[in-house]
């Protein structure tokens, strides 16, 4: 069971809070002051009270105490408007840090969580950092202080009500405090179930078209309504403790009102205290709800905070890939023999996971530099992951993987994948307009560099039907492009970055006959000046290679050429009989 003072949240608390400390502190001073002013009206009050029984002039003490009231007003506006800025800033830093975070991740603890959650966090937990990094703290400390200036007040004017008043809050108090990590725990359901339905949803958006082709709307509404319900039924829990704590204050300040008007009633009538006491005492406790509901207030948004720490937290514990050392080479400086990479798998064994069985079981093949290797083989053979273990989204379990003789995990990373395109099975785009999808890994490329590897892949017969051009929005994931077009649009993104290294996986997979011969011919001209590999299934593909590389159940089984493999591997040799039964034919 949590304890309600966590003291590594805490300080994971106040870590966010710390750049804005120099403002928190200056509001936070203004605020208390205000408080302080607030706390002077008693005594004033009893002076006039005194005064007016002796007959005296009450003029300069009514002036005084609209002065202090004025003054605490702007004081107290002054500080408030600081903690208020302070507090953006506050959740502004949060999600920077949480943005520099998510985008570190390795792929397999994105690939584990759900993005729907991972955007709650960003969206969501930072903005409850708002509150509790300032006006919580600043809330607990000033409230506090006023508490205690005002027991002190109170204590010399007369001990016996003070003795009343404190067996009183004492009593309630404890009574709220039992309440704040019932707010933690219910708070932190409550997140968790936005989070969750938030994953829920972005599930359903992600795959729009199966979801309604599936007629599946009425079931994935009702999982969402269930996840919102979730979320709304921790929020009640949330909100019914808060209520309670709340109410208590009220409560407590009450019942020691009664308390004191009555002993303090008696002890005015027996001469032991004079009735201005009384007042002034009555006017403290009136005056002490307010930083009693501040320590309250503090307590229970605290709570709520720790809740939105701890789901941060976790994101800061996900794995992280290594930080760059140096920034990488622009790929208009590199120069064009940098392409001659050379590429080795050596022993290479990989799994996803533990508990699952392994992909690759030994992996040992060489690819020269220059020139065009295709990889094949049945599905779930380990292709694909042969890819991903280069560009370094995972690590190998065991073996070695070296590029230029160099192991891969020696490479600086950024250095490594700047030097290779990427082009995945499906070519995913990025919402926002064409031009931004071409240059997006790199964005100094000319208008010229940009038409001319739209002519080489084709695109300029799709750039004539957009209405803006190479400014015309893609769609979500390029949605508003055919699947063809965007694996053109992946192609001609990964040529325009000028790699070392050419990963292309499934390219030719969506496009039609003549498209897929331009394509091809594209290809083959890149695999003159720098390594291209292909992972492929159409035997037009295949053909052109000069090394092809048959992978099945996670080894390589044949390297050759067509005609050698043709001769040598069955497994080729049907995949080959069966592409010209069926597949050249598509």
């Amino acid at each position: 069971m949590r304890t309600p003072i966590d003291r590594t949240t805490l300080r994971t608390l106040l870590g966010y809070a710390r750049p804005q400390r120099r403002t928190i502190l200056c509001g936070g001073s203004l605020v208390l002051l205000s408080g302080l002013a607030a706390a002077a009206l008693p005594l004033a009050a009893k002076e006039l009270v005194d005064r007016l029984g002796a007959g005296g002039g009450i003029t300069g003490l009514l002036v005084l105490l609209v002065g202090l009231a004025l003054a605490g007003a702007a004081v107290a506006m002054a500080g408030n408007y600081l903690l208020e800025r302070a507090a953006e800033s506050v959740v502004l830093g949060a999600r920077k840090r949480l943005a520099r975070r998510l985008l570190s991740l390795r792929v397999p603890a994105v690939q584990r969580a759900e993005p729907g959650d991972l955007l709650a966090r960003f969206t969501g937990d930072t903005t409850l950092l708002r509150e509790v990094c300032t006006h919580a703290l600043v809330g607990l400390i000033t409230g506090t202080a006023t508490t205690v200036v005002m027991v002190v007040m109170m204590a010399a004017m007369d001990l016996v009500l003070l003795g009343i008043t404190l067996a009183v809050l004492t009593v309630v108090g404890l009574l709220a405090l039992a309440g704040l990590p019932m707010i933690e725990k219910a708070s932190h359901a409550a997140q968790s179930a936005v989070g969750e339905t938030g994953a829920r949803l972005e599930r359903v958006l992600g795959a729009f078209r199966t979801v309604k082709a599936a007629g599946a709307e009425a079931r994935e509404i009702a999982a969402v309504e269930r996840g919102a319900e979730d979320a709304w039924r921790a929020g009640v829990r949330s909100a019914r403790w808060e209520a309670l704590v709340h109410g208590f204050n009220g409560l407590a300040v009450q019942a020691s009102f009664l308390a004191v008007l009555g002993v303090g009633g008696a002890r005015v009538v027996t001469g032991a205290i004079p009735l201005s006491t009384l007042v002034a005492f009555l006017l403290f406790l009136f005056f002490l709800e307010e930083p009693i509901g501040q320590i309250l207030h503090a307590g229970s948004k605290l709570q709520i905070g720790f809740a939105a720490v701890r789901r941060l937290s976790e994101v800061d514990r996900m794995e992280t890939e290594p930080a760059a050392t140096r920034p990488a080479e622009p790929a208009a400086t590199r120069p064009a023999e940098q392409g001659a990479a050379r590429l080795s798998f050596a022993g290479v064994r990989f799994r996803y996971s533990p508990d699952l069985p392994e992909v690759l079981r030994g992996v040992n093949v060489d690819v020269p530099a220059v020139g065009l290797t295709a990889f094949v083989g049945p599905s779930g053979a380990g292709k694909s992951t042969l890819f991903a273990l280069i560009e370094r989204f995972h690590a190998p379990d065991s073996g070695h993987l070296r590029l230029d003789g160099r192991d891969l995990a020696d490479w600086d990373l950024a250095q490594l994948r700047a030097g290779i395109g990427y082009v995945e099975q499906d070519a995913p785009l990025l919402s926002g307009s064409l031009r931004e999808n071409l240059v997006y890994g790199r964005p100094d490329a000319t208008d010229e560099e940009v038409r001319d590897v739209v002519a080489q892949t084709r695109l300029d017969s799709l750039l004539d039907r957009l209405p803006a051009g190479l400014d015309t929005p893609v769609g979500h994931r390029g949605t508003f492009l055919s699947g063809g077009e965007r694996q053109r649009v992946a192609l001609a993104r990964a040529l325009l970055s000028r790699p070392r290294l050419l990963l292309l996986d499934e390219i030719t997979s969506q496009l039609d006959a003549a498209n897929e011969m331009a394509i091809r011919d594209v290809v083959a001209a890149a695999a003159k000046t720098m390594t291209v590999l292909v992972v492929a299934h159409r035997l037009s593909t295949v053909m052109q290679a000069d090394r092809i590389v048959v992978l099945d159940d996670g080894v390589v089984r044949a390297t050759g050429t067509h005609d050698e493999l043709l001769v040598s591997d069955p497994l080729y040799a049907e995949f080959a009989a069966t592409q010209l039964l069926t597949g050249e034919r598509s």
